[in-house]
């Protein structure tokens, strides 16, 4: 091989711009995952409104309606300081037909206890799940290859 002006520049460039790519496509990935996981924390089993919740404290809350689980969702990948973001949660304008607490808020006092002493966590557990599990799996096979050759 033989070294040129403008060879390093021209890889650096290379590996720079495929591995935003990959890291955008494993984060995309990675935020679906969190969400899934998410669904599923919060469907610990289903109740009628006013009756004893089937969900033991410590776990994910049981469906009532409904709404808590579909307003999960994530934001798209965007670029943040040097890096990229994107953030897994309750979207607003989700309220439930039965109340006028937002599923926003109400995820919030679920996870943290904020109005009692109980909580029902669904988020930090599935983020857990993302970090521990998901994460590594997704970065080893998108960085596992070819990076561009001379």
């Amino acid at each position: 091989m033989e070294l040129h002006p403008g060879l390093f520049s021209r890889l650096f460039a290379e590996i720079t711009s495929e591995g935003q790519v990959k890291t955008r496509r494993v984060l995309t990935q990675l935020a679906l995952a969190v969400e899934r996981q998410a669904k599923t924390n919060a469907s610990v089993g289903s109740h009628p409104r006013g009756t004893p919740t089937p969900a033991s404290p410590g776990t994910g809350p049981a469906v009532v309606s409904g709404t808590l689980r579909r307003s999960i969702t994530h934001t798209p990948v965007a670029p943040s300081g040097t890096g990229w973001e994107t953030k897994v949660g309750t979207g607003v304008g989700f309220t439930p037909p039965y109340g006028r607490t937002p599923a926003s808020r109400y995820g919030l006092y679920l996870e943290t206890g904020l109005k009692n002493a109980t909580t029902y966590p669904f988020l930090y557990p599935a983020y857990r799940f993302g970090i521990a599990t998901v994460a590594p799996q997704l970065y080893a096979a998108a960085f596992r290859g070819p990076w561009p050759r001379a």
